[in-house]
């Protein structure tokens, strides 16, 4: 029996048709969709970078009502010392930091006891040597430790180069420093100096040229003002 073109196309129509009933009825369309959902690849999940800290902030404080109106406090964070003795010529230092609210100021009468006194030992000093005053300041015994020196007095009486200045503190001991002349400061060497001798803000130092290069240094202690107030008071 031989089909014609046009029927064979009709009934190959009807039996997807009928195909594609019967998959309906079975629910093979919706079998196929969960299978292919389930095999499909799970996108890899967001890997979670953890934030990368680019300095610090000092915040304020939220503070109790009793206390608003009362100035805040102003902390800083510096780095202090601890000294460790060791035999002449070989002492090493080492470092901790402190707790913010342990830094101690100079008070404005401490600052000026010190300086005081230093100005009144180099009135007194013997021989015509030049000299100078010079109080501390954080930056001179914490952190850099860069000691600034009187530009008037460099230009008049140090060398116009970079080089070796001696530091002589009263019990003779010697201390080379690294002096900057475009800077006008010492800067290595002048560490060792300022934790040997356990220099803080507000004590007062008189240098004294006693050769081209060489310092005689004598230390007032700020400290000295506390200590004069409770002599009075006991003898009161």
């Amino acid at each position: 029996m031989v089909v014609s073109k046009q029927n064979y196309e009709d009934l190959r129509k009807q039996r997807l048709e009928e195909n594609k009933r019967r998959m309906e009825e079975l629910h093979l369309p919706l079998l196929t969709k969960a299978l292919k959902t389930a095999h499909s690849p799970k996108p890899s999940p967001m890997k979670r970078t953890q934030p990368r800290a680019i300095g610090t902030e000092m915040v304020m404080v939220r503070r109790s009502g009793r206390v608003a109106n009362l100035p805040a406090p102003v902390y800083k964070e510096i780095t202090l010392y601890e000294r460790v003795e060791l035999p002449k010529g070989k002492r090493k230092y080492s470092y901790r930091r402190s707790d913010l609210a342990n830094r101690v100021y100079a008070s404005d009468e401490e600052r000026a006891y010190a300086t005081t006194k230093a100005e009144e030992l180099e009135a007194n000093l013997e021989g015509d040597h030049p000299s100078f005053v010079k109080p501390m300041l954080p930056s001179h015994v914490t952190g850099g430790f860069w000691l600034g020196l009187p530009g008037y007095f460099c230009r008049n009486h140090l060398p116009k180069n970079d080089g070796t200045v001696t530091l002589i503190d009263e019990e003779g001991e010697e201390f080379p420093t690294v002096y900057l002349a475009h800077k006008i400061g010492l800067s290595g060497g002048w560490r060792g100096f300022s934790l040997s001798h356990e220099l803080v803000d507000g004590d007062a130092l008189v240098f004294q040229l006693i050769e081209p290069t060489v310092f005689k240094v004598y230390i007032i202690r700020c400290s000295g003002y506390k200590e004069g107030e409770n002599n009075d008071a006991s003898d009161a």
